[in-house]
């Protein structure tokens, strides 16, 4: 039990925990323990009403994962003062905002990112701004078995330099790297030896081994198969001063971008995970 002020909701059945009543400047044994434990089983938790500077926001994430801290490749191009810290913000001005779209935090990393958790500063006057969060498990798991059997077999490359042009139509930063990765098309979750549906429209280019047309087709039929299963999924609600702190490997997530021309800004630190194997 961590302290006896702390009340969690869950936010579906499948997905997600809403936590008020804690503080994580207080971070110890004992909440690191619960915390982590609560992220394997939930996928999703969103804390409420945190005061956090951004040692504080390091400081959580590295209970997670590798403990070690994710350099992001268009952390510059954000203008970050700190490599470890990836601001994501959208204002009047912007063309595109970070994250509109089905996607799995660098999936292309040959050792992706474990947890990611978004610090959120400033939401829109209005409202807006949700993400929506889908669990990979329960996705793989609502697939017919002949399915699930098929993409045991399959491998897929995940590109870094991918989803500039298809989503945001503009070319990669010159002279940034972007990690090119082979990965399973199901993998164990590391820590829950869950069985997760790896696959991503955001950095997903091709599955290994097959032709144009069945590669396009196939893939469609997976991404179709994650942005439809509504059930597996659930919305956040952003507020200033909320944590979230999100599975990267048993999760895909879309930022709804509904509230142009109003702003908002978060602060993304991210921690790696290890090597991915198959299932």
């Amino acid at each position: 039990m961590v302290g006896g002020n702390a009340r969690i909701s869950q936010l579906t059945p499948i997905i997600g925990t809403e936590i008020d009543g804690i503080d994580l400047n207080m971070l110890d044994d004992a909440m690191t323990d619960w915390l982590r434990d609560l992220l394997s089983k939930r996928s999703v938790l969103v804390i409420r009403d945190q005061r956090l500077d951004r040692e504080a926001h390091k400081k959580v994430a590295r209970i997670f994962g590798t403990g070690v801290l994710h350099t992001h490749a268009l952390g510059g191009a954000r203008g970050t003062d700190d490599p470890e810290v990836l601001p994501i913000r959208t204002n009047a001005e912007s063309k595109f905002t970070a994250g509109e779209g089905w996607h799995t935090d660098v999936s292309c990393d040959p050792a992706p990112i474990a947890a990611s958790l978004l610090y959120m500063h400033e939401v829109p006057e209005h409202g807006g701004g949700d993400t929506i969060y889908a669990s990979m498990s329960e996705c793989f798991d609502r697939l017919a078995q002949p399915l699930q059997a098929l993409a045991r077999t399959l491998k897929a490359t995940h590109d870094g330099a991918f989803p500039y042009r298809t989503i945001y139509g503009i070319d990669p930063p010159a002279g940034a790297h972007y990690n090119k990765t082979v990965h399973p098309l199901v993998i164990r979750h590391p820590v829950n030896g869950k069985d997760i549906l790896w696959i991503n429209r955001g950095f997903t280019t091709r599955i290994e081994g097959m032709s144009h047309h069945e590669n396009r087709a196939l893939m469609e039929l997976f991404f179709q198969h994650i942005e439809n299963t509504l059930t597996a999924q659930c919305r956040v609600r952003w507020e200033a001063g909320t944590l979230t702190i999100w599975d990267n490997v048993a999760t895909q997530h879309h930022a709804v971008w509904d509230y142009y021309p109003e702003s908002r800004y978060a602060e993304r630190i991210s921690v790696v995970g290890p090597e991915l194997r198959a299932a």
